[in-house]
């Protein structure tokens, strides 16, 4: 597309040059925007480990450290849905990315579970806010489905160089490597905000317009954000202690993090397939087929001793995860225009990512990660069932969310590239 790296003049003042809202450039700024919020959960296997490793912290500790940091997040997040509307969201992002910074700054000299518990949350209030913003944001572009894939594409890209190298750092330099990564995640991004167009709110959505201003759907919606809580808990639960379940069952650190990183760029696939195809098959049929693949993923994970269906294991969850997410959050987006909804689905997102590993610590003892695999499926198998009925309920209306025309392939790549 010609204009896939266009940037155009700001909309206001300033001598700064914008991204073009329908380029190819400003998905990428609005990823690291959003991403930079939680990055952490993209590495959150390795912070777990680096916390048992590095600071000697039981299992269970380890995780309510993982779990308070996207609890707090989940707080920051529902804050935004109230708030969106009157901020001024460039300047509330900038603030929240400096907040951030000094956060990690603070973690990276404690050693107390304790008070690291406490502080993470209060670290996970504030990205929680800024990716609130950042899902508004997303639901007043042009493609919120194919923009909320290029997140992933992000997310999962970066978070596999943080899982091929950080768990190798951390016996050399220390828990804090890890804080530092995220801290230099944050600067970038911050650097990045300049260059985003302003995203007025939107006029209303096809779902706002047919019930004449009265709303969003209520109960399509509720069981929207429902899906997407069963899926972030269910997929994060067992992420968490994915390096230590690979540990029980013989395989080295160095071959676990290779692995996973590796899982990880490969799970980029299932974003790119989002940001090429968008909504050309409708939300139901991808999620039903995306969500029956994950079944069969995370079952693998029962045979975790073996190298390979390990590895496979990663993988299938990985490219699902991704291919999937920007659905659900897509489809909450779909009803209303301002952002609200999307940034209530960024709370429900955030309470599942933190209650997976929440309630992992509370079951995985000294390593039940039978059981731990048996919630996943389940939690999976409740996913299916809210998603189906506002999935159906959008592909059933005409033009029912932004359906972008697909992109031809090469010029995803020169996204990714």
């Amino acid at each position: 597309m010609s204009n896939s790296g266009k940037v155009t003049s700001p909309a206001t003042g300033g001598g700064l040059r914008k991204a073009d809202p329908s380029g190819h450039i400003a998905p990428v700024l609005l990823a690291f925007l959003t991403t930079a919020g939680l990055f952490y959960v993209n590495i959150m296997p390795a912070l777990v480990s680096g916390l048992v490793e590095g600071l000697g912290f039981s299992k269970a500790t380890a995780g309510y450290v993982a779990s308070a940091n996207v609890y707090g997040a989940s707080l920051g997040a529902l804050v935004t849905v109230f708030l969106i509307k009157y901020l001024n969201w460039k300047k509330a992002a900038a603030v929240a990315l400096v907040g951030l910074i000094v956060m990690d700054i603070a973690s990276t000299v404690q050693t107390d579970g304790t008070v690291l518990i406490a502080m993470r949350f209060a670290h996970g209030a504030i990205g929680g806010f800024l990716v609130g913003i950042g899902f508004s944001v997303i639901a007043r572009t042009p493609a919120p489905d194919r923009t909320f894939g290029m997140l992933l594409v992000v997310q999962y890209g970066l978070g596999g160089v943080g899982l091929m190298t950080l768990p190798k750092l951390v016996p050399l330099y220390g828990t804090s490597v890890l804080f530092i990564a995220l801290m230099a995640f944050s600067a970038i991004t911050l650097v990045m905000l300049p260059f985003l167009a302003p995203y007025p709110a939107k006029e209303k959505t096809v779902m706002e317009a047919q019930k004449d201003g009265t709303g969003p759907y209520f109960k399509p919606l509720v069981l929207a954000l429902l899906a997407v809580f069963c899926f972030q808990a269910a997929n994060m639960g067992l992420a968490a202690y994915v390096i230590e379940l690979g540990k029980g069952e013989g395989l080295t650190t160095n071959s676990i993090s290779t692995t996973l990183g590796i899982a990880n760029w490969i799970s980029v696939a299932g974003a790119v397939f989002v940001y090429v195809i968008g909504l050309r098959n409708g939300r139901l049929k991808p999620l039903l087929l995306g969500l029956s693949v994950t079944l069969v993923g995370m079952f693998l994970f029962r045979f975790s001793g073996n190298a390979s269906l390990f590895f496979a294991a990663n993988v299938i969850t990985g490219i699902t995860w991704a291919f999937l997410i920007p659905y659900l959050l897509g489809m909450c987006a779909a009803f209303d225009g301002k952002g609200q909804m999307a940034a209530l689905s960024g709370f429900f997102s955030k309470m599942g990512l933190a209650s997976g590993p929440f309630v992992a610590a509370l079951v995985i003892g000294e390593g039940n990660y039978t059981l731990l695999i048996n919630l996943a499926l389940m939690g999976i198998v409740l996913c299916i069932a809210a998603a189906f009925m506002p999935a159906r309920l959008l592909d059933s209306k005409a033009d029912a969310g932004p359906r972008a025309a697909p992109i031809p392939p090469q010029a995803a790549a020169e996204v990714i590239e």
